[in-house]
């Protein structure tokens, strides 16, 4: 994709958002959301917008036609826009998903599900859809179709919005994701896990991996809920800190992920990544155990370069692509 469309694609979203954060009265991400909406009924909606706002919004988007510009393109487009809003909002939970690393969840999901043709997808949270979008785009001559749940109300409208004008298949829910979720088991489950303690003891209290005192591990219990809405054989990838297993509590997890899954592979990211090593993460591939289901012989374990480093992530492919091959030849 070239700088200029990207510049372009990101600047229609940003000034029309601008345009309607200032006649509405609302914050640039929920403008952003109204904009978006727009672009996508080829109309301005909101009915307390001035004939003049109309008029200046119809000729911002009329500069480009989303029909020129494929999936990726609007998805980045819009992800600017977003992180964007998101310096200004500077919300904790408000934090997406780099997009290097979503695009590389997508090239794993795609290795690990090559021989089906239709799959489900869930992302237990969701947020503003970016990750989830990054690998449904990847995932090319597939019939798919995806769930998404997260508590924040803003951070779904802006989901829906961006599943929409991507034109993507995505079933969204505004609840808290520990609760009792209304859908089928799925074959993938990808998701960017919520570090931190989960408040609600009351439901806390219904998971294995609830603390014996005070509050529990969100990333424990969002695992502990996603193996339990996931396919027998299906997979699970989740953004994980690297210090995950070493918490005092990390026997008790590696129990519960024994009981119920193989690890596949553990690829942790380059810290460069990341502005504080203490922040760094990697990624953890699980498959569900079921009938017909084997342990790998070995699981896939790296540490990954630099993603800039065209020569150093072409070798690490290569590694990966052996693995795979090893692993489809043991069978």
């Amino acid at each position: 994709m070239s700088i200029t469309k990207l510049e372009n694609t990101f600047s229609l979203f940003d000034s029309t958002a601008q345009i309607l954060q200032e006649e509405l009265g609302c914050t640039y991400l929920e403008a952003l959301a109204e904009t978006a909406e727009n672009m996508f009924h080829g109309d301005v909606i909101q009915e307390e917008v001035s004939e003049v706002t109309k008029r200046r919004l119809t000729k911002e988007y009329e500069k480009l036609k989303l029909q020129s510009l494929n999936k990726e393109e609007i998805r980045k487009g819009f992800q600017l826009a977003i992180l964007k809003g998101m310096k200004d909002a500077a919300q904790v939970h408000h934090q997406m998903t780099p997009d290097a690393i979503a695009i590389f969840m997508g090239y794993l999901v795609g290795k690990f599900t090559s021989q089906q043709q239709q799959l489900t997808l869930l992302d237990p949270a969701v947020g503003t859809g970016n990750l989830l979008t990054a690998v449904l785009n990847h995932l090319q001559g597939k019939k798919l179709e995806g769930f998404g749940i997260d508590v924040d109300d803003l951070l779904v409208k802006l989901a829906y919005n961006s599943a929409n004008l991507q034109e993507q298949s995505i079933n969204l829910f505004n609840q808290d994701s520990l609760g009792n979720l209304y859908l089928e088991p799925v074959d993938v489950v990808v998701s960017d896990l919520p570090v931190g303690y989960y408040p609600n003891a009351v439901n806390a209290a219904n998971y294995q991996l609830k603390a014996s005192e005070g509050h529990s591990y969100a990333h424990y219990l969002f695992i502990e809920q996603s193996l339990k809405y996931t396919k027998s054989g299906g997979y699970l990838f989740f953004l994980i800190p690297n210090s995950m297993f070493e918490d005092e509590d990390a026997p008790r997890l590696n129990a519960v992920i024994k009981e119920e899954a193989y690890i596949q592979g553990m690829l942790q990211l380059p810290e460069s990544m990341f502005q504080n090593k203490k922040h760094a993460k990697s990624i953890l591939i699980l498959q569900k155990k079921g009938i017909g289901v084997e342990k790998p012989k070995e699981a896939l374990l790296a540490s990954l370069p630099s993603f800039s480093d065209v020569q150093a992530m072409e070798r690490m492919m290569g590694q990966i692509n052996q693995w795979f091959t090893e692993k489809n030849t043991l069978k």
